[in-house]
């Protein structure tokens, strides 16, 4: 059981990990983002102008995967977002 672990935690370490954030096109109505908005000015919080909400993916890749940049990318376009109201982008930890 704790050799599984160790394989497993030692597969992770030499994985790759992207993370895809994405969120609404500018002009785009976002009512969760203003439903918290009002929430937090009824609350007395009365500093902040606005609130965008979004929503983040993590995915863990092969360390053997080829032509990742795309994959992700196309991944992102075909599945994680809506092109057409949502913007997307990637970070990659190695």
């Amino acid at each position: 059981m704790e050799e599984e672990k160790l394989m497993k935690d030692l597969k992770m370490s030499n994985s790759k990990k992207a993370v895809v954030y994405v969120r609404l096109k500018e002009g785009v109505l976002d009512p969760q983002g203003v439903t918290i908005h009002k929430a937090l000015k009824q609350m007395g919080y009365n500093d902040f102008k606005s609130v965008h909400t979004g929503r983040f993916f993590e995915l863990e890749i092969d360390s053997e995967t080829n032509d990742i940049d795309r994959k992700i990318n196309e991944v992102c376009k075909k599945l994680l977002s809506n092109p057409v109201i949502e913007n997307f982008s990637v970070e990659k930890n190695q």
